[in-house]
């Protein structure tokens, strides 16, 4: 009597293959999160997925799988990672924010006017957005609101456009989220703005003086 032996067929063996495949690049990314998270923690500065794969040596698709397991766990932690554009770092978590102040003896008195806040909102919802489509939204000159921005690390500038008079164009900054908060831009409240005018409608970006000034 001939005993006839089963073999698995061939989608068996891939769906197996997948699987096992699936399960070893979890548990890589598992064991990688904490190096990512140290390599985090000493940096001074935001870094790239590719900046972390060559420091640790292996791809940037474990490197991003790992940054995710991070995110998670850091949820229920005093920690968390912000995203800018495709940079990371740690920060502490915003809901500890009056701890921390305490504990650093932080002057926390420190506001944005008014204006500030108007200007850095359309920068947020609308970035990269020039002067001459922020005056128009305001109808007033934001010069010397855009310095203030500037100056506290909070936009910066990202190049220039491409229309008459290659305005420069402005966005926000890392400092930007971890003042305000956020872990990533994707987490600023929903708002409907109108689309902002162009350059040209929002006048030419040589003259200053053609919108009213700051009052």
């Amino acid at each position: 009597m001939t005993t006839k032996t089963s073999t698995p067929d061939k989608e068996s063996e891939g769906d197996y293959s997948t699987a096992v495949r699936a399960s070893a690049s979890e548990e890589n990314a598992d064991h990688l999160a904490p190096r990512v998270e140290a390599l985090l923690f000493v940096s001074s500065a935001p870094v790239s997925i590719s900046q972390l794969a060559t420091a640790l040596g292996t791809s940037p698709r474990l490197v991003q799988k790992a940054v995710e397991t991070l995110d998670e766990d850091l949820k229920s932690r005093g920690l968390r990672l912000q995203r800018h554009r495709s940079l990371f770092q740690l920060t502490t978590a915003p809901e500890l924010s009056e701890d921390v102040e305490r504990f650093l003896q932080l002057d926390s008195t420190s506001r944005l006017t008014p204006a500030a806040l108007e200007v850095i909102s359309i920068i947020a919802y609308q970035q990269p957005v020039t002067r001459p489509q922020i005056d128009a939204v305001r109808g007033v000159n934001s010069d010397s609101v855009l310095r203030t921005l500037l100056r506290y690390g909070l936009i910066e500038e990202t190049g220039r456009s491409e229309t008459p008079g290659r305005p420069i164009l402005y966005a926000t900054t890392a400092e930007f989220l971890q003042q305000f908060g956020i872990e990533s831009l994707g987490q600023l409240p929903p708002l409907n703005l109108e689309k902002l005018p162009s350059t040209e409608e929002g006048g030419s970006s040589g003259d200053p003086g053609e919108s009213q000034s700051e009052g």
